[in-house]
């Protein structure tokens, strides 16, 4: 079986400066939270902006206007597209506003909005020519035995993936440029591959688990999926 599931962005470059740190913990530990979509960081399917976006909001859309932020590192200096509407993305709305001759509120409104879209589709951005897209993540699907599980999934571009699982709920703690995830974690390889499969091994039996999947690209680009469960035979 395939599953797809709503990804969390966090993206680490080394042109991005160290203006800022956030350290914000997510604890995850409800199936619902996996959600049948992936959410693209390339600015060709981004979503188009309909709602007012401020401090506090997160979705699909979010990641859409991080990730178009996120071309133009005066605007958006650390870069992060995490899908959450934090302080760093409501400055770099605010820089954007500023350059557009728009109220700079870094709140992403009907004016902003229209103005961000129509840039989008017009593929304004990225004009240093750098690589800020994460791997997307895609096709997950995981087999069970009574003491070992096999994750397998596919990734947009060459990357390395490591899969996190416990038994308790995982913890997602995001720092400057990358993020921390609690549990025990077993990497595929070394090799960047667009395929990726990992067995687990000594796991009990009958037993819920939790897990994440972290893939890095060669730039340091990362995608963590939302952890989601998997239970033994």
């Amino acid at each position: 079986m395939q599953i797809h599931y709503e990804l969390l962005f966090l993206k680490t470059n080394k042109y991005m400066t160290n203006n800022q740190k956030i350290s914000k913990v997510f604890g995850f530990g409800v199936t619902a939270l996996a959600l049948a979509m992936v959410i693209a960081p390339s600015i060709s399917s981004a979503l188009t902006l309909t709602r007012q976006l401020q401090i506090g909001k997160s979705g699909a859309d979010v990641t859409a206007l991080q990730t178009f932020l996120a071309q133009d590192r005066v605007i958006y200096p650390q870069g992060k597209v995490t899908g959450y509407f934090g302080f760093l993305t409501k400055s770099a709305v605010s820089n954007f506003q500023d350059r557009n001759n728009l109220t700079a509120d870094g709140i992403s409104g009907a004016r902003t909005n229209a103005v961000i879209n129509f840039q989008m589709s017009n593929g304004i951005g990225n004009a240093n020519g750098l690589d800020i897209d994460a791997p997307i993540i895609s096709s997950i699907g995981v087999n069970t035995s009574m003491n070992t599980a096999n994750v397998a999934w596919y990734t947009s571009e060459n990357a390395t993936g490591v899969v996190y699982y416990s038994t308790s709920p995982i913890m997602l703690t995001e720092g400057d440029y990358s993020a921390t995830v609690t549990g025990q974690a077993t990497m595929t390889d070394n090799t960047m591959r667009t395929s990726q499969n990992v067995a687990l091994q000594g796991l009990q039996s009958n037993t819920t688990y939790y897990y994440s999947i972290y893939t890095t690209d060669s730039r340091g680009n990362v995608t963590i999926t939302w952890p989601s469960t998997f239970r033994t035979n």
